[in-house]
């Protein structure tokens, strides 16, 4: 049976609508590393015109046999060689003239990474790659400042809405370990006592019994964060609000 004109027509010209205006889609990541020198950015050094010494997250085009998801954690893995790393899709830019060269449309993802869990050594292909300071960043290539700032916004609602701190810190923490890495995020200073209320009111951490080792002073009680409780809550409808 032949499809009806006015369908055939519809489907000419969707055809020629996509060949005639040609776009390509990229991802970039801000990935957020976190240790004892704070909150960083790892970026790229950039060596498109006209960019040229300038730095640029780390992103690629999506290819024709995957989705975003996929080319996001492909990145991910090109450049830091680990892959059990916590990735969020954050918003889509598709400014006009985002790019010198081409249209290209990037859906941006912010992922979460210990810094001591960085690997120096992943092939770059020649290009340098740094952690910034989130607060000290260089300049920017593209509209990559902007994507950090919406990326850095949506981390710190996350931060408060859901365990996703946890990823930045070891296994086994500190009571002031996790306020830390609270003030640090926020970028705001929080009472011990409250915020220890609060943690006790959750009901999520778990006393492992054992203290900081060669420390040089008092060692601290160390906790680890109770998944399996926080999921079998949640699908009851807890809220994590911290």
């Amino acid at each position: 049976m032949q499809p009806e004109a006015s369908n055939l027509s519809s489907v000419e010209s969707t055809l020629k609508a996509i060949n005639d205006h040609k776009v390509s889609f990229s991802v970039d990541c801000v990935i957020f590393g976190y240790g004892d020198e704070g909150l960083k950015i790892l970026l790229l050094e950039c060596n498109l015109p006209p960019f040229i010494g300038s730095w640029s997250l780390l992103g690629d085009f999506v290819r024709h046999n995957e989705d975003i998801d996929t080319a996001a954690y492909r990145v991910l893995r090109h450049y830091t060689s680990l892959r059990d790393i916590y990735l969020e899709q954050v918003a889509t830019f598709g400014e006009t003239d985002r790019h010198p060269l081409a249209r290209v449309i990037t859906t941006a993802y912010y992922s979460l990474m210990k810094l001591s869990d960085y690997n120096n050594h992943v092939f770059t292909g020649g290009l340098r790659l740094k952690w910034f300071p989130i607060d000290a960043l260089p300049r920017l290539a593209f509209d990559h400042q902007g994507i950090i700032d919406a990326c850095y916004t949506r981390l710190q609602k996350s931060l408060r809405e859901r365990p996703i701190g946890f990823e930045l810190l070891p296994r086994r923490f500190t009571l002031s370990q996790l306020q830390t890495l609270y003030e640090v995020v926020l970028n705001i200073e929080l009472d011990k006592r409250n915020f220890r209320r609060k943690l006790r009111s959750l009901g999520l951490l778990v006393d492992t019994g054992t203290t900081q080792k060669d420390v040089s002073h008092r060692p601290a009680k160390l906790f680890s964060f109770d998944y399996a409780t926080y999921r079998r809550r949640r699908s009851g409808g807890f809220q994590f609000e911290l």
